[in-house]
């Protein structure tokens, strides 16, 4: 990395105090490329991790050689502190060069895309950065650049959570890719799972390098942020949901007309094929109760000659379509 071994970055408090953000680089010797440190908030440090984390996504480069420790001496309020993370650890790896030590205030729900939605202190100084449209409303504008999300490209797919529960509904996992700029890294390494345990970041990592070694062509040529929804899972019936909406993200598969439902798993994706995962008969009557006008529904092709009797024109009949797959491509 070219940039500083230290740098601060400052935002504003409601109550009208400075808080500084000090951002480290050392060593990464085998550690997270992120570390957040808030007194007292281990729940608040993990998710200003994964803010950093996704604000990286479109950024040309990166550089993970290096360890980007965050740290606060006291506990910020709300969550218009964000925008003084993103930037911290943006100078302490000189992918940002501001002037002197910034105060910057903003908040986003779209990180991954480069994009600020807006801020909410109310009595900045005239210098401070600003977060939102009448501000910095992308990340680009600190160097001049067009809005990154414009190169984001991304895909939401569905698939049932079934428990046995009365919790029961779908989940979904949403894939943003970014192209990257002649970087030749390791395909697993280009993939960010922000959020979710070491376990689940290797499955996901392994089945989409697999699914897109498939392809041929497709690996080496994205940086990749997976997110799910809240809702608890466990299990690898996810994953046909997680590639398909990859290849949506990266223009390898046509679109529903509405939502994408599906449910499978692999242990050769590589080959492109689509295994079969239990609980046929509560998850299609899940999928059948949750499809609506428009909606595509993919199974795997060994539950072909065992769907409920009538499932098909079921479906049928609530707009929807659905198909058992044996292999991914174009479906």
């Amino acid at each position: 990395m070219s940039g500083p071994a230290q740098a601060l970055c400052r935002t504003r408090l409601p109550d009208g105090t400075l808080l500084t953000v000090t951002a480290t680089r050392r060593e990464r010797a085998g550690r997270a490329d992120v570390k957040c440190m808030v007194p007292g908030d281990a729940a608040l440090a993990e998710r200003l991790q994964q803010v950093v984390r996704l604000a990286r996504h479109t950024e040309a480069k990166i550089d993970s050689r290096d360890q980007v420790v965050l740290s606060v001496d006291r506990a910020p309020a709300g969550r218009d502190c964000e925008l003084a993370f993103v930037l911290a650890d943006r100078l302490v790896r000189g992918v940002w060069h501001g002037r002197g030590d910034p105060v910057a205030n903003g908040w986003s729900d779209a990180w991954q895309l480069g994009r600020v939605d807006g801020h909410d202190v109310a009595d900045a100084s005239p210098d401070a950065l600003l977060g939102g449209p009448d501000g910095l409303s992308h990340l680009g504008q600190l160097d001049g650049h067009p809005d990154p999300g414009a190169r984001v490209s991304g895909a939401r797919a569905w698939f049932p959570l079934h428990s046995g529960g009365d919790g029961d509904g779908l989940g979904w996992v949403e894939v943003s890719v970014h192209p990257l700029d002649g970087e030749r890294i390791d395909e697993e390494q280009t993939i960010a799972v922000p959020g979710a345990d070491a376990a689940r970041q290797l499955a996901v990592r392994q089945a989409l390098a697999g699914a897109r070694h498939f392809d041929g062509r497709g690996v080496g040529r994205w940086r990749t942020t997976v997110r799910f929804s809240d809702a608890a899972f466990a299990g690898r019936s996810y994953e046909l949901a997680l590639v398909l909406a990859d290849r949506i993200a990266r223009g390898r598969e046509f679109m529903p007309r509405a939502r994408l439902l599906a449910t499978g798993c692999s242990d050769a994706w590589h080959a492109g094929r689509v295994d079969t995962v239990d609980g046929l008969a509560p998850k299609c009557a899940l999928l059948l109760r949750e499809a609506g006008p428009g909606d595509r529904i993919l199974l795997p092709h060994a539950w072909r000659d065992a769907l409920p009797a009538g499932f098909a024109d079921d479906v049928r009949a609530r707009g929807a379509s659905v198909a058992c797959v044996e292999r991914i491509g174009i479906i």
